[in-house]
């Protein structure tokens, strides 16, 4: 009668949860008004061109730029009363803006000779979710790089304002720009860029020559590096959860942050490198000489419950505040650029630590990550399509764990036969708590079952289920690989689109969800109901709130990678199918029965826990008797 109880509380629990969703699709119905206002916005957007979509918030300053004719000696003095040093480098053909371009197989690259940074980067093989090439760094407008530093005539200077010279010259089969702001043909700044044949890592160094005289020690000289993170992805809340500061300190640790809100500041000190990461792409500086310190930020640009909207162009700000040192009154920094995928099998080739930007999980769920589920899962992919091979990885994981399947649910099935015999021990000693705990375990002991011994084989499928929760968001081989109904497996499925939005569910209806969580509540009704002990009054409905489990992943996974809710999707069918075999095919309950009987017949032999446990509970049940 109990069992049947609770399922009617069940239905009835399930029937009020999917009435508050009707209602909800209801409530948030469009007006007629709406739908036409929303008709007429989409139709402005498809005309803007896609070339031009990015906006960004006022974000790169620049002062006037002062150019000056080398023949006009009038002019010259006002400009070397009114710049000082920088007068030279003002009168110079190269006083202008103008971009070189130096490009490989892979990366093309402008920058410009006002500020002599990259102005714009483009990852050739790439495009963004609505076919747009993508750029990390496009029209100047999302990234500046500068030096700040003080002058011996007391002026300071940004370079960023000032005009550098560029030449392109080939070392072997290399690229090598070089850009110099001049004082003097013999005194000058170098930004020497080198950029290799198929490479996404671009030699980067800051030298001066002859300059001693003019940067003034007195005063620090800094290096400000910002960046505005582009959209790439279809979703922007999605990809604004994997886009975050990354930097390794010296002697390899490792690092990373998420900033919120304004700026939120951190100091870190002996920095080998600094990763402004998106989702699937990012953005680092590595120096060979460790940064002293580096004070890095981060906040996001449109406000989280904004992120969806399609007008969304940028997900987050970075910057990077970096003091360098003079070396013989002269700078001195080898570095290098990389903007790529954020791609595990190409940033660990660089044996530089940058793999660790990848969010593989930390400790045992990283280590798994990286030597098993990456390697076999580049294996299978290797042969397969993208959709084939996590279906044939899934089966191949839920094999592999099927012993801990099956002694869990054989520790199950323990637990359901003896149920009846707890039952009574519960009803004979319901008024001497601590004599049903000793008849109880005594009980256990005997029959060899124990109500942990279902729990121990669940927590040893924990690292898996938490390494592939990682595995997935992070597989850059997914992305804009298609299967069935799915156009991306890094981003949601669609197949429906809303025409309003639910409060953390969204605006569209993602099926591989739907079908994980049909799944997963077909295998909690398998489960459940033989270990799940009577409802003690007055608490909560434990298997009512169990089943609740399916609803949140219907929920949360909507807005998730559609390669992992395939992943669990399959999962869950091939466990409810291991289970069935199990119980129909290899489990025999009589037998298990009847061993059980047998156990309980034979003495048992107790370890001196066991003993020492026994005495300390008879002593605790005396002294209670005699007060």
């Amino acid at each position: 009668m109990e069992e049947k109880k609770f399922d009617l509380n069940t239905v009835i629990g399930f029937v009020l949860i999917f009435g508050i969703f009707a209602w909800m699709f209801y409530i948030n119905k469009p007006t007629p008004e709406e739908i036409e206002a929303e008709k007429a916005k989409q139709e402005q957007a498809e005309t803007e061109q896609k070339e031009d979509e990015v906006k960004t918030t006022d974000f790169v300053t620049k002062s006037e730029a002062i150019t000056v004719d080398p023949k006009d000696s009038l002019a010259m003095v006002a400009a070397q009363s009114k710049l000082g040093v920088a007068a030279y480098s003002a009168s110079l053909p190269s006083a202008k803006d103008h971009v070189t371009k130096i490009e490989n197989e892979v990366l093309s690259l402008k920058i410009n000779n006002r500020g002599g940074y990259i102005e714009e980067a483009l990852l050739k093989n790439f495009k963004t979710y609505d076919s747009v090439p993508l750029y990390l760094i496009k029209d100047g407008k999302n990234a500046s790089f500068n030096l700040n530093f003080g002058t011996t005539d007391n002026r300071i200077l940004n370079t960023r304002d000032l005009f550098f010279e560029p030449t392109v010259t080939k070392n072997g089969d290399n690229t090598v720009l070089s850009m110099k702001w001049k004082v003097s043909e013999s005194k000058f700044l170098e930004y020497r860029y080198e950029l290799k044949p198929n490479d996404y890592m671009l030699e980067f160094s800051i030298k001066s020559q002859g300059l001693q005289q003019v940067f003034n020690s007195g005063q620090q000289i800094n290096l400000d590096w910002k960046l505005q993170a582009i959209r790439q992805a279809k979703s922007a809340s999605y990809e604004n959860r994997y886009t975050d500061i990354h930097y390794e300190y010296e002697g390899g640790d490792k690092d990373g942050y998420t900033g919120q809100g304004e700026f939120d500041e951190d100091q870190e000190e002996q920095v080998n490198w600094i990763g402004f990461k998106q989702h699937f792409f990012t953005s680092v500086l590595l120096t060979d000489t460790p940064f002293k310190t580096a004070t890095l930020a981060s906040k996001n640009v449109a406000n989280t419950s904004e992120l969806d909207d399609k007008d969304i162009k940028v997900t987050k700000e970075f910057a990077a505040s970096v003091p360098l040192e003079l070396q013989g009154g002269e700078l001195n920094y080898d570095m290098d650029w990389y903007y790529g995928p954020t791609d595990y099998k190409i940033l660990s080739a660089y044996d530089r630590n940058l793999d660790e930007i990848v969010p593989l999980g930390w400790g045992i769920f990283g280590v798994i990550n990286r030597y098993i589920f990456i390697p076999f899962f580049a294996f299978l992919s290797g042969f397969l399509p993208y959709g084939i091979a996590i279906v044939v990885m899934t089966v191949i994981v839920r094999i592999v764990l099927s012993p801990v399947t099956y002694k869990s649910y054989v520790s199950q099935a323990k637990m359901k036969i003896l149920k009846p015999e707890i039952a009574e021990i519960t009803e004979k000693y319901k008024d001497n708590a601590m004599k049903k705990q000793q008849e109880t375990m005594a009980l256990y002991s005997k029959a060899g079952a124990s109500p942990m011994s279902g729990c121990l084989p669940a927590f040893m499928q924990i690292p898996v289920f938490y390494a592939l929760f990682n595995f997935f968001p992070s597989a850059f081989d997914l992305r804009q690989k298609s299967f069935l109904w799915a156009d991306d497996l890094s981003s949601y499925d669609t197949i429906a689109q809303l025409p309003f939005e639910i409060p953390f569910y969204g605006d569209h209806i993602s099926l591989f969800p739907i079908l994980a969580s049909i799944a997963i509540f077909i295998y909690m009704m398998m489960t459940t109901g033989q270990t799940m002990q009577q409802q003690q009054p007055g608490m909560p409905n434990m298997k009512f709130i169990m089943y609740l489990s399916p609803l949140m992943m219907l929920v949360f996974f909507n807005n998730y990678a559609s390669g992992l809710s395939l992943y669990y999707f399959i999962s869950n069918l091939i466990t409810i199918g291991i289970m069935l075999v199990i119980k129909n095919v290899i489990i025999d309950e009589d037998k298990i029965h009847a061993k059980i009987q047998e156990n309980k017949k034979k003495p048992k032999k107790q370890g001196k826990f066991q003993k020492k446990m026994k005495e300390l509970m008879e002593q605790a049940e005396q002294q209670k008797g005699k007060k």
